[in-house]
């Protein structure tokens, strides 16, 4: 069986699977949290960017769960790089999360165009893990060149790549050059989501292979595409504010994919990016500001 938790490469055990809040509106947030929590999710990912860390840390905090019970993950928006921004960065998204530590922190993009500014940033990051402030510091959407250039200019080995990797996007050249220097992969819209969002002609949900395993477990496609990441060795944070969903989604530890459905989804892959192109990831275009806590 899969691990229900993914040991980092600083020693510190992060729940292989969390619940994302990507796109869920604040007034639905606090209530998908509290629910996951209740359904037993022990890890929570956010972001500056998604502006929604307040009601994240409303919904843990309704939770009951003492705060060491609950993994906190958030990401800081490139408008805050820069060493000194991005140290007043980590406070604005404790402040709104209500918590003294994060488990971890990442680097949501690697703005490319302002590499440096990427660097300055990650070192503050390095700061706040030696200072205890986080617990794991990462990254996010970083390609190969970005890590490569990260690691040499750096001394603390990301503990986390989150990156987009379903069934029909797969990445598998950037999860290897991760696994190769220690970092793991996190999926971000692990089950397709995006698929079907961004008015794809081919969603994840509806695809026949998918379906004919979960016919054979018993499953939805959803479950199984979540087995698949976890039996893979991967971390994946699944957004749902349906009940039923994320209780859906957290049920999957109690079967297992045979070699052949593991080929056989890894199989689907198209090579067709749902989000943004990394490289694409300028400050002109997508910065914002992110408000105070």
């Amino acid at each position: 069986m899969a691990k229900n938790t993914i040991t980092l490469n600083n020693g510190v055990e992060m729940p292989a699977l969390g619940l994302g809040v990507f796109q869920t509106a604040p007034d639905a947030t606090t209530a998908a949290v509290q629910e996951a929590l209740r359904v037993g999710y022990r890890h929570i990912d956010t972001a500056a960017a998604y502006g929604n860390e307040r009601e994240v840390g409303e919904g843990i905090r309704r939770s009951g769960l003492a705060r060491d019970e609950v993994f906190v993950e958030t990401k800081i928006w490139i408008s805050d790089y820069g060493y000194d921004d991005t140290l007043h960065a980590f406070d604005k998204s404790a402040g709104k999360l209500g918590v003294e530590q994060l488990d971890l922190l990442l680097l949501h993009q690697a703005l490319p165009a302002d590499f440096d500014r990427t660097l300055d940033a990650y070192r503050a990051l390095e700061k706040l893990l030696a200072d205890g402030k986080v617990r794991a510091i990462g990254v996010s959407n970083f390609m190969p060149e970005h890590l490569d250039r990260l690691l040499k200019e750096t001394s603390v080995v990301p503990a986390v790549n989150q990156i987009e990797v379903h069934p029909y996007f797969q990445q598998t050249e950037l999860q290897r050059v991760n696994a190769q220097n220690g970092i793991v992969t996190q999926a971000w819209s692990p089950i397709g989501g995006i698929t079907s969002y961004r008015g794809g002609n081919k969603s994840t949900f509806d695809d026949p292979t998918l379906l004919d395993i979960a016919r054979s477990h018993g499953r939805s496609a959803a479950q199984v595409m979540l087995r698949w990441h976890l039996q893979q060795g991967r971390s994946a944070i699944p957004k749902s504010t349906k009940s039923a969903r994320i209780t859906e989604n957290f049920d999957v530890v109690d079967f297992e994919l045979t070699t052949e459905q593991l080929a056989a989804i890894d199989a689907l892959d198209t090579g067709v990016r749902g989000g943004p192109e990394p490289d694409s990831i300028t400050l002109e275009a997508f910065g914002r500001e992110i408000p105070e806590a």
